[in-house]
């Protein structure tokens, strides 16, 4: 099996360039010449192909590191199969766009593997949160009100109920205390699987809020920092940095339950089904034939952070944990209206002790 060096691809604007050709000892010349050697090794493995140019970008772009020429070969085939199904989709003029991103290497499998909790019986056939006979706001959008915490990324762990989670219980931390706070993700990977969550083989945010409650809070992320894979449980009581008191459900598929409560009450912990060209989404409102809504289907958490319409499209705007560089700065909308992909089947929010 060839084997390459493993280098790490750097995007260069041609001015920084031409300035380090001036200085031997220059470290952004010794990074320019190693994308070269990169580019040329792999414009080696794969030749003067259709689409190479694209996929020495995409690598240089978000840094990719391939040991072999096989590895190369075979990332670039599924990168091609990929690129085909966005040009696919985006030729049929639908209210969303789908665009290169950091997964365009990997399969669906790998994907889904990756970065998907396993399916889950999570819905509450009969909820818990009270309409009210308030007007709603046309619009919202939590985060012009300064509560949603920053968008954060889950990397290779299906720890998505986590994010959702603790991006539920920053937004009411802060909401309450007009203060900010991180909490701990990994704590909840790690010390939640009595509560029927599996770490970084899937959980659901409801089962998360009923751990926190019976185990009197859950630590900041300063003190309990993310590492993205299983551990043991290191919770400490004095790193405390919320505490939950209840949690409410929205009934099964009731997306009016969930725009009252998106709309007056905080952002909501919601789950759906990602399926094969979401990971792409690059902005519009995705809609999906293919998806379900089942309590079984669905296999992402995120967090409704708002509403809206766009064109003529009802929209959730909502929170993803896959990093800023994803969607619209981590955002994405869905398709309000249908129950689109789930969105309103396995909602809920929780209640913190202030």
């Amino acid at each position: 099996m060839a084997r390459l060096p493993l280098l790490s691809f750097l995007l260069l604007c041609s001015g920084v360039a031409a300035l380090a050709a001036f200085d031997e000892d220059n470290p952004i010349r010794l990074v320019t010449d190693e994308a070269r050697e990169l580019e040329s090794a792999i414009l080696g493995a794969i030749g003067v192909a259709r689409h190479a140019p694209a996929f020495v970008r995409f690598a240089a772009r978000y840094e990719k590191k391939y040991s072999t020429v096989e590895e190369i070969k075979r990332r670039f085939g599924i990168f091609v199969e990929n690129l085909e199904l966005i040009k696919s989709t985006n030729r049929k003029r639908l209210s969303y766009t789908l665009g290169i991103n950091q997964y365009a290497d990997m399969s669906w499998e790998e994907f889904h593997s990756q970065h998907l909790g396993a399916s889950q019986n999570c819905s509450a056939t009969k909820g818990t949160h009270r309409l009210t006979e308030i007007v709603l706001p046309e619009t919202k959008d939590w985060r012009e009100e300064g509560i949603v915490s920053p968008v954060k990324d889950q990397g290779r762990c299906g720890s998505c109920w986590t994010f959702s989670t603790t991006g539920a219980l920053e937004a009411a931390y802060t909401q309450a205390t007009a203060k900010g706070i991180s909490l701990s993700e990994q704590q909840l990977v790690d010390c939640a699987a009595a509560f029927n969550n599996f770490g970084c083989g899937g959980g659901l945010p409801s089962q998360a809020f009923e751990y926190i409650k019976y185990n009197d809070g859950l630590d900041t992320e300063q003190s309990y920092p993310y590492v993205g894979v299983n551990g043991i449980c290191k919770f400490k009581p004095e790193n405390v940095g919320v505490k939950v008191v209840d949690s409410v459900n929205i009934t099964e598929g009731a997306e009016d339950e969930l725009k009252h409560a998106v709309g007056v009450v905080r952002p909501v912990s919601v789950a759906f089904e990602v399926v094969r060209d979401f990971r792409f989404y690059n902005g519009g409102v995705y809609t999906s034939k293919t998806c379900g809504q089942t309590p079984m289907d669905v296999n992402h958490a995120v967090l409704a952070v708002g509403y809206g319409v766009e064109g003529s499209i009802p929209y959730w705007l909502i929170k993803n944990s896959w990093g800023k560089e994803w969607g619209v700065g981590g955002y994405f909308k869905m398709e309000m209206g249908k129950n689109m992909c789930g969105v309103a089947t396995c909602a809920s929010y929780p209640i913190i002790a202030v």
